[in-house]
């Protein structure tokens, strides 16, 4: 008797013990639904970070010449300030109006990016010709793998377009017209044949106008500038000279050519080399004339 209510007690407390265990999923479907909760939640993706867009005002636009190139109008105002002083120099010693030097620099070589300004820094598309000893490069334009010009600098690209427009009697006719008259220079030289896109005029003044390229031409002539694009205003060419020559005249990093001045003597006076005082003033050469700001600090 005392056997059996032993056993039982045994038994009642395996009972009681077995049902306080908590309850395992042994099913292959609920160990399936356990296993893709777990993986989602440590593959949950981190929320996307906010990108920086481009602002509404620095429009793009694509620009066709020897290469097919996209730029943006803050691309073109950094190349204009790049250049612009190169294009007065030009202006000032050849006659070629530097608002059409920069519409050109710009259209040609897609504001700098272009194929040819980047591998052989031709800032013009200007092609080989008979005439040129220097190097040259391949590229695909009216016709296959036609031959160009190829610069060690832009600033010879510059240069050279000077050289090539004075050069060439078939262009002699653009210089006949007032230094600063962009519309006639942008007609002449397509009816010249320095391009052959019946819409080159239109394009070369719309970007002096957009750019306000004609103000560095008032620079040279001494005009009063008025802007011509109200959305990008620039203060008049007169402004710009009358400041420019008050606080040069007091800059002591600056000397004024005197008569009788060459660069060589300058360069001694203060202990330069003359290639260091070109490269301080942007020269191509050894041309200087009396009352030019050099740069000697």
């Amino acid at each position: 008797m005392i056997k059996r209510i032993a056993l039982l007690a045994v038994v009642l407390a395996l009972a009681s013990c077995s049902s306080s265990k908590p309850a395992i999923a042994t099913t292959k479907k609920a160990a399936a639904v356990q296993t893709r909760t777990a993986s989602t939640k440590r593959n949950t993706p981190a929320k996307p970070i906010a990108k920086n867009y481009p602002s509404t005002n620095n429009t793009t636009e694509v620009i066709q010449s020897t290469s097919k190139t996209v730029v943006t109008s803050d691309l073109i105002n950094n190349y204009v300030l790049q250049y612009k002083d190169i294009a007065m120099v030009n202006m000032q010693k050849y006659g070629i109006p530097a608002s059409i030097i920069l519409a050109q620099g710009i259209l040609e070589s897609g504001a700098g990016r272009g194929d040819l300004a980047i591998e052989a820094n031709n800032h013009f598309g200007i092609k080989c010709h008979r005439d040129w000893l220097g190097e040259s490069v391949r590229h695909d334009d009216d016709s296959s793998q036609e031959c160009f010009r190829k610069y060690p600098e832009a600033a010879e690209s510059y240069r050279d377009h000077a050289l090539f427009l004075v050069g060439k009697k078939r262009y002699a006719t653009l210089f006949t017209y007032e230094k600063d008259d962009y519309k006639a220079w942008s007609k002449g030289l397509r009816a010249a044949g320095y391009a052959t896109d019946p819409n080159y005029p239109d394009k070369l003044i719309s970007y002096i106008e957009r750019y306000n390229l004609h103000q560095y031409d008032c620079l040279v002539t001494g005009k009063n500038y008025t802007p011509i694009n109200k959305s990008n205003p620039v203060r008049s060419s007169s402004a710009v000279a009358n400041t420019k020559s008050n606080s040069e005249s007091n800059d002591p990093n600056l000397y004024e050519v005197q008569k009788g001045d060459t660069l060589y003597s300058i360069s001694k006076k203060f202990n330069l080399l003359v290639d260091e005082l070109k490269q301080k003033n942007n020269l191509l050469d050894n041309a200087i004339s009396i009352g030019q700001k050099l740069r000697v600090k």
